[in-house]
């Protein structure tokens, strides 16, 4: 069986983005920001984990694209802790890469298959 990229790197996120959460409510004193990060950034993985087991090809493509959404909402979340000063830069940029990353992921994932069903 061949092995999901998408999948594995946004479970992978998502355990950065919960490690990230426990840092901002211990260290930094953060709980508001640090939520909304928190839901956006896991809400990637569930949605690509939900999406293996679509009803229709429609479904896949929703599914996908709203996990394309809470991608690019963890990247607005992530930038706004780093200009707030609540992110190191090089924490910042690290995690803000696989982000960005996921982004791009999705946002080809959504395209190739629109394109597949010609919608």
């Amino acid at each position: 069986m061949k092995e999901n990229i998408v999948k594995i790197k946004s479970f992978n996120f998502a355990l950065r983005i919960i490690n990230l959460y426990k840092f901002l409510c211990t260290d930094k004193k953060e709980f508001v920001l640090s939520k909304q990060v928190l839901r956006s950034g896991t809400a990637i993985g569930a949605l690509v984990y939900e999406s293996e087991h679509a009803q229709s090809s429609a479904d896949f493509i929703s599914k996908m694209n709203i996990a394309l959404k809470e991608a690019n909402e963890t990247v607005y979340w992530l930038s706004l802790l780093y200009q707030s000063d609540y992110l190191s830069k090089e924490s910042y940029l690290s995690i803000s890469e696989d982000s960005e990353e996921l982004v791009r992921l999705l946002a080809s994932i959504v395209k190739t298959s629109k394109t597949k069903l010609k919608i």
